[in-house]
């Protein structure tokens, strides 16, 4: 019985090592050959392979159009041996206006929509390369990139291509390999082009004067982009960031005071039927308190209308909670993680990936260069026998004649080489022709000019670059400004305040007046009532504090006791009736009265003053409460109460308080210290048993004012006599002042 053949070589090997050893492969294929665009010409290699086929069955952007069933069987069958369904999907994406800034595929059919909706099949539709396709695949015949072997080794395809455009960061790349990604968002072309030129003259610029001219992503659906400066500088500096887009939208007018929201512009890769649907959803939820209906009234154009549910929902507030809580609003990833030149992956920054493709295209312009000079090196060779043959016609016609073989003889006459020797023996005889000759000498003459000047080019580097920088310049003329695809589409706007969106918020926005009479019972009435005298109290009690207020704002309340309350106006009883006591609203014990009540205004300052003379400046948002029993912030001593609070005026630069005993002192604003609890500073002094009745702020050249009657006012305005120093005792007042020693 013979033995068998042993099966090869077998080798001992630990699982971890075979399988880790395997893995790496793996991994290495996903990202060189799938995953990870380079960096050169922006594409992956199913992108090359798709637009290298369809320049193969030349489908340039000035011919017809072919199936892209023939296209896709052409890519699988010479060149990307993987599914149809792959490279279909590629062709689509590509040729998507909504998904690729700058189309590379001429598309005719169905081809998707931005509703999510699929293309066609392949069988159905039609595609062609675009002008931007053409410009990346320029060149490609000059020996200007590499080329490699198929996979079944029957023909060749281009490493990388010549890459005339910055498709890189002009069209943005998305991928997943192996224990990386990459996600690049796309760029505005005539931006990249200014950036390219100004990085050829200062190869060492910072990456902020980049974003001078390069201030954010431009996306095919526009958007608006909110997002900070510093913070898309730091993004492109360490090549890893988020970016916040958002939709754009504006308010229509409906007539009557009515208004609605129109979406025009929706973020990147939003699909924007899910969004209807989510919106609709969270109504359905009643998680958007302040929309009242959602229409897609979208033709070619994205139109998404939102009704309010009142027309006091503040348009802002709205889209706030429509920001929150759907994909209006989206946060775009930045990972410029790619293979660079030595098809080695690394995260760069942005001048890193302008400088690669700059190098890139001074490489192709090298080769070009090359290539052209050894074919005009060829060219002359040739036309260089032809000219000595018109000058020796009659002994080149006698040799040729005479000789079985000439082509040695001719050789050794007149000095020609074997491919000069072999023009002449190849020349027609109308070629001889007078018209023929002087044909011969001119392009003679221009291939020779040509000659030096690329071989000058080849010596003179800053040339080189110049040439580069012209490329560039058509590029921007070509897709830059001024051209349709050129214009920005997504506006650089300014990050958004942080708005908050109080519980207020849900309330319909309403003006409303309040009413509150002294013996404490308050209520609020629709509207902003210009007369209150029409207003009843009841029996015995009279009118105190008329407020004009909106629903959604809060009341602020200084009581005896030195503590400031806060109640919001849409818990107020109605107009209806005399209203309820304040106290049963807050928690204001009996022996304590009301100072003061004022609407708030965030940002606004007060002057807090206690019965015995001292008083203080606060911030209007110091004093709110959050619990109904109030804040403390003016500190008494036993036997003290709280006596004034008045708001600071704007512009104003003095403070005039006035007491019990009828003295007037008006004093600097900037006396009094800004607190945010305390007893304060002494304003005015008292004897034995003195307080303190009002006090105010004031512009002293507008002069000092207080109330007359119920709705009259008067001003002083010679307030010399009453100017001192904080904690004088100060003079009578004017004539005509209240007897009830306050300011009104």
């Amino acid at each position: 019985m013979s033995k068998t053949a042993p099966a090869g070589d077998i080798r001992d090997t630990p699982l971890v090592d075979a399988l880790g050893e395997r893995y790496l492969s793996y991994a290495l294929s996903t990202i060189m050959a799938r995953s990870l665009p380079d960096v050169r010409d922006g594409l992956k290699p199913v992108h090359r392979r798709l637009l290298f086929a369809m320049r193969q069955l030349k489908l340039d952007p000035a011919s017809g159009f072919k199936k892209c069933a023939r296209v896709v069987g052409d890519v699988i069958g010479k060149y990307h041996p993987h599914g149809d369904a792959a490279v279909y999907d590629t062709l689509v994406r590509l040729a998507q206006e909504f998904a690729v800034r700058y189309p590379l595929v001429d598309g005719q059919g169905n081809f998707g929509s931005i509703d999510g909706d699929n293309a066609a099949a392949m069988r159905y539709t039609e595609a062609r390369l675009t002008d931007v396709a053409w410009a990346l695949l320029e060149g490609i015949d000059e020996d200007t990139v590499d080329f490699r072997r198929t996979y079944d080794g029957e023909d060749d395809e281009p490493v990388v291509l010549p890459a005339r455009f910055p498709n890189l960061l002009a069209n943005g790349s998305a991928g997943i390999a192996v224990g990386m990604a990459t996600n690049i968002p796309p760029h505005n072309v005539g931006e990249l082009c200014a950036a390219l030129v100004h990085l050829i003259k200062f190869p060492k610029a910072t990456i902020a004067k980049l974003v001078d001219l390069i201030p954010g992503p431009d996306f095919p659906t526009g958007g608006v982009l909110v997002e900070t400066r510093a913070n898309i500088i730091e993004a492109y500096s360490t090549g890893r960031g988020s970016m916040r887009l958002r939709a754009r939208w504006a308010v229509e007018k409906t007539g009557r005071g009515q208004y609605q929201v129109a979406v025009t512009e929706i973020p990147y890769q939003v699909q924007k039927s899910r969004l209807v649907e989510k919106i609709a959803e969270l109504l359905a939820a009643r998680k958007l308190p302040l929309l009242a209906d959602v229409r897609d009234e979208s033709t070619t154009l994205v139109r998404l209308v939102l009704e309010p549910k009142s027309r006091m929902v503040e348009p802002e507030m709205l889209m706030e909670q429509l920001f929150r809580q759907t994909d209006l609003e989206v946060r775009i990833g930045l990972n410029m993680n790619m293979l660079d030149a030595t098809n080695t992956p690394r995260v760069m920054t942005l001048r890193e990936v302008l400088t690669a493709f700059l190098d890139h295209r001074h490489q192709v312009l090298v080769r070009r260069s090359h290539h052209r000079l050894g074919n005009i090196r060829r060219r002359l060779e040739i036309l260089g026998g032809l000219l000595v043959a018109y000058l020796n016609l009659d002994e080149i016609i006698r040799i040729i004649r005479d000789n079985e073989k000439p082509k040695g003889k001719l050789m050794r006459a007149f000095d020609l080489s074997e491919v000069q020797a072999d023009a002449i023996l190849n020349m027609r005889l109308r070629q001889l022709r007078k018209l023929e000759e002087e044909a011969i000498k001119k392009e003679n003459t221009a291939l020779a000019a040509e000659k030096a000047e690329i071989e000058n080019l080849l010596t003179d580097e800053k040339h080189r670059w110049r040439v580069i920088r012209d490329e560039i310049g058509e590029i921007k003329k070509r897709f830059g400004p001024g051209t349709e695809l050129g214009r920005r589409r997504t506006e650089i706007g300014e990050p958004p305040a942080a708005v908050v969106v109080p519980l207020e918020a849900m309330i319909e926005r309403e003006p409303i007046t309040v009413f509150c009479s002294e013996m404490g019972w308050t209520r609020a009435v629709k509207g902003h009532i210009a007369d209150p005298r029409e207003m009843k109290y009841k029996e015995g009690d009279r009118g105190r504090f008329v407020l004009h207020a909106q629903t959604t704002e809060k009341l602020v309340i200084f009581a005896t006791n030195g503590r400031f309350y806060t109640l919001g106006c849409d818990k107020l009883p109605g107009g209806r009736g005399h209203g309820e006591p304040l106290r049963l609203m807050i928690d204001l014990p009996n022996e304590h009265a009301v100072v003061n009540m004022f609407v708030h205004r965030p940002g606004r300052r007060l002057v807090v003053a206690s019965d015995c003379g001292r008083a203080f400046v606060v911030d209007e948002r110091e004093v709110i409460a959050q619990t109904r029993n109030g804040k403390q912030v003016l500190n008494l001593a036993a036997g003290e109460e709280a006596a004034a609070c008045a708001p600071v005026v704007e512009g104003a630069d003095a403070v005039a308080v006035v007491g019990e005993n009828r003295k007037l002192l008006i004093f600097t604003l900037d006396d009094l210290p800004v607190m945010g609890r305390g007893r304060g500073v002494i304003v005015q002094r008292y004897r034995k048993g003195g307080k303190l009745a009002d006090i105010k702020t004031l512009t002293l050249g507008e002069g000092l004012a207080w109330r007359v009657g119920r709705n009259r006012r008067r001003t002083e305005t010679a307030l010399t006599p009453w100017l001192g120093k904080r904690g004088q005792a100060g003079r009578l007042p004017p004539k005509g002042f209240p007897r009830t020693n306050g300011f009104g």
